[in-house]
Formats: C-alpha cells, structure tokens, sequence
C-alpha cells in the first residue's frame, strides 16, 4: 500500500516539477549576458549542500556565519532535493542537519526586511510560499526523515524540522520562537507543534520567546531522541551504513546512539501548574493578570521574568499569536500553514501595522532594543485589526496552495 502511494504520488508529480526548475532557474538568474552564471549557481547549491550514503542523502545547511538562516534560495533548494530524493527508489531515507554551531536560526528576516525597504514584497510573499510548502512535504514525507538539531534552533529552523519523522536534540541545543518580539508570529507549522504540545505550554512559548535546551525538548515531546554532541559522529557513521527504508531499523539505530535524560529541577517544564493557569487565559489581558498576580502573591522570579518578555513584544504580534495557535489545536497541518501564510503576507504587506519591519530594525539591524511598536499599547489592538490576519486574502491575492489532494487524498 505505502509503495503504491509512492507510485501513484510520483507519476503524477513529475511533469510539475520540471515546470517548477524551469521557473526557478529563470528566477535565479536576473542577468542579460547568454551566458549562464556558474559562479551564482554554485554559490547558491553551496548553501545547501549533500552528501551522499549507501542508501540515504543528507542535506547540509552551509551558512554557519547567518547561523544557517533560511534564504529563499535555501528554501527553494530544500524543497527540490527532498522531493527528488522522494522519487528516487534507491534511497532509503533521508536526513538533515546545520554545519557549524546552528542547526538553523529561521528565516533570514533581514534579507525580507532589506526586500520590504526595496518594495520587493512579492519576493517576500514567494518566499513564504516555498518555506511553506517545504514545511508541508515534510510533514507528509513517504519516507523516513532525521533532523539532527545540533545547535541553535529558532523559528523557521523549527518548521523545517519538527514537522519530520526524527528529531534528534543534543546537550547543545536551544530551541525558541523568538518572532513576538520581532513583531512577527509564529510561523513555518509553529501554530500546528505548539498547539500540541502538553497544557498551555506553546502559548507560553510563543508569548515569551523563551528558551528550551535538548532535554527539555524530550521531554515536551518536541523531539524524539537525545545524543550528548561527541556521540553524533558515530551516530552519523551508523546510520551512512544503513542500507535499508525501515523507520524501526533507522530508529533503533539512533537511540543506539541515545541517552537517558530528564530535565534538571530548575527547568521550567517543573512549572506546568502556574504555566497552564496563567496561559490558559482567554486574552493577553487576562494573562497579564493572572502573571502580576501570581508574582505579587508567590514573589516567583519565573511570572516576573515572563512578564519583561510579554512586555517586550509587539502588541498587536502578541494578540495574532496567540488566536494563531487557539486555532491550531482544531487544524491539521495544511490548514496551519495556509492560515500562517495569510498572516506572513498580511505582515510584510504592513497591510495593518509595519511591527515587523521595525521588530527587525530594533533587534538585528540598528540593535538599539527600542522598537517603536504600533500600536503601542494592547488596549489599543482592536478584535477588528486581529481578525483582518486571519481574513482569506483578496481575488488577486492567491493563498497557499498545498498539494494536499495528492499527497493526503483521504484528507
């Protein structure tokens, strides 16, 4: 059955695809010489790059000095290697990892910034589409997929991971979804793992932007094996030998290479009460609310320290976040990603607010920490601007268009 799902599936995609590389080919080189540029075609397959195995291929984020940050050249790439690896029915699985001290830090959002400021927003928007889209193929991939998360992992970096079938943290890890305090939302599949995970934990994730280190990654459920760092090049080397499209043979093999391990007691996974009573509110009001009260009558640092966080972000960001993931707990995958789509379009369109050009601006780009929000203040975030993110885009805007229909047909 799951062979014949296969069949079917690339049948029916190939003649798509090569319409899509002659697209992005075209989209690549914007020159008027007749002669093609194979210093920019090699610059660009450079930043993702393979290695190929027995009977795997892994795929090598190569930006160390952006900490592996997506660019749309990336994301693009990604997309055509993972779908050509899919049809290919001498590989077995396939696998993912950063070069360097990230596995990846999300989206280049200064690149998107730069491209908002040079009124190229429909770059933007196409490259939103493409992540997104790469974010669902691994969400339904047909063969096993492993993400080693070796490193910083924020973001977009997240949602081209945790979607997959293994995730493997190590003692370098560190997870966030920084994108409130930026002015932007929770985006890439973020609404769809952070709505599942146990209680109110995503919302306080989302709100806060704070951190989580490999164990507590385990333990949450975010990811499904843990390696101390010095035991991944074994790892690695073991799983290069495999010769096999098993998911139980490729997963014994990781957890092989596994620990044991259990978050330490100041983690705040220890915290699940207090998170799910102050999370669990209806508004960012009331979860204001509930924090002050609980800081003033506990005298707990971790209600303070959520509170600076919450206070930092965008208002408006913090509002559209928070309906974003609600709305996830009732929503598979693809209807995650469309909804986020119609978001991220409302977002560098500065159809409502221009938070994240300015998120951007404060944080990455001037870095004097001082955005000038707009609104300024939550009271002033009506439920009208909210809503107008989540509203299908126009006629002549096209919303996310998912292949579910051939990927999902009993969807």
């Amino acid at each position: 059955m799951r062979m014949h799902k296969l069949k079917v599936l690339l049948s029916l995609t190939q003649p798509l695809r090569r319409h899509d590389s002659r697209f992005l080919s075209n989209h690549h080189c914007r020159h008027f010489s007749a002669q093609p540029s194979y210093a920019q075609v090699d610059y660009l397959q450079e930043q993702v790059l393979v290695e190929g195995r027995a009977k795997s291929r892994a795929a090598i984020l190569n930006r160390p000095s952006a900490l592996n940050a997506i660019t749309p050249s990336m994301a693009a790439r990604l997309s055509r290697l993972y779908e050509s690896w899919e049809e290919n029915s001498d590989i077995g699985f396939v696998m993912m990892k950063g070069n360097g001290r990230a596995f990846c830090s999300g989206a280049d959002v200064v690149t998107l910034y730069e491209l908002i400021n040079e009124g190229k927003v429909e770059e933007c928007k196409k490259f939103f589409e493409t992540l997104y889209k790469f974010v669902y193929l691994l969400g339904t991939y047909l063969k096993p997929n492993v993400a080693i998360l070796d490193g910083v992992t924020m973001g977009s970096g997240a949602g081209i991971s945790l979607p997959g079938m293994f995730r493997v943290v190590t003692d370098r890890t560190v997870y966030s979804t920084p994108e409130a305090q930026i002015g932007f939302h929770p985006d890439a599949g973020a609404s769809y793992y952070l709505s599942r995970l146990p209680g109110y934990l995503g919302e306080y994730l989302a709100l806060t932007g704070e951190k989580l280190n490999g164990v507590e990654m385990i333990a949450c459920g975010l990811a499904t094996h843990y390696s101390l760092k010095e035991r991944l090049p074994w790892m690695e080397e073991r799983l290069g030998k495999l010769i096999t499209d098993d998911r139980l043979v490729i997963e014994n093999s990781l957890a092989q290479y596994g620990d044991l391990v259990y978050p330490d007691s100041k983690s705040v996974l220890h915290k699940f009460e207090k998170i799910d009573k102050c999370f669990s509110q209806d508004t960012i009001e009331e979860i204001i609310e509930v924090l002050e009260r609980e800081a003033a009558e506990s005298h707990d640092e971790w209600c303070n320290a959520a509170l600076n966080k919450i206070k930092e972000a965008s208002p408006l960001s913090l509002k559209v976040a928070l309906k974003s993931i609600r709305e996830g707990r009732f929503q598979p995958l693809d209807q995650c990603l469309v909804r986020e789509y119609r978001i991220s379009v409302n977002w560098v369109s500065k159809r409502m607010s221009g938070d994240f050009c300015e998120g951007v601006r404060a944080r990455l780009v001037d870095k004097d920490f001082a955005p000038k929000w707009g609104p300024t203040r939550l009271e002033e975030v009506t439920t009208d601007m909210v809503d107008c993110f989540f509203t299908p885009l126009g006629e002549l805007e096209p919303e996310l268009n998912l292949a579910t229909a051939l990927r999902e047909p009993s969807m």
